[in-house]
């Protein structure tokens, strides 16, 4: 099972992910201050042959991880002009929610919004959806360090 996703060529010149932990597929806007992504998760992904055999659905820390990946993308898109070669790193997961169970197959829009920056630390907020059914809800913050 290897990975045949396309990936959006932006996002691999954003982000140090890679598959196979690399969770966003296509950025639809990017702006300052919100970036709207996208990702489907295949239905042939080894986790789902091992997180509830029988009744396969995606771990909450994988749909977690797709938001902080599409926020980390939105902070590295803010400042890919600037020549900055910081890196966003996660360091603080506040108020998250799931509402809906993300299921083999689903395709699931994320957008995040950020909301303020201090110094080299932004607080973000996130949504992800699958249709027009909201799957999580967080908020979280992101540092700015040297590779």
């Amino acid at each position: 099972m290897g990975d045949s996703r396309v990936i959006d060529r932006r996002i691999l010149a954003l982000i140090p992910h890679r598959p196979p932990f690399l969770w966003v597929d296509t950025i639809i806007s990017l702006s300052e201050t919100l970036i709207e992504t996208r990702t489907t998760f295949a239905e042939d992904l080894e986790v789902f042959q091992g997180y509830y055999p029988g009744n396969p659905l995606l771990p909450g820390v994988l749909l977690c991880e797709a938001v902080y990946q599409s926020g980390a993308l939105l902070l590295a898109g803010s400042f890919e002009e600037q020549n900055d070669t910081r890196i966003p790193v996660l360091t603080r997961i506040t108020d998250t929610r799931f509402k809906r169970r993300v299921l083999p197959g689903e395709t699931v829009d994320i957008e995040v919004t950020l909301i303020d920056s201090i110094s080299s630390v932004s607080v973000l907020r996130g949504k992800a959806r699958v249709g027009q059914e909201l799957a999580l809800k967080t908020e979280f913050y992101c540092a700015l360090i040297e590779p």
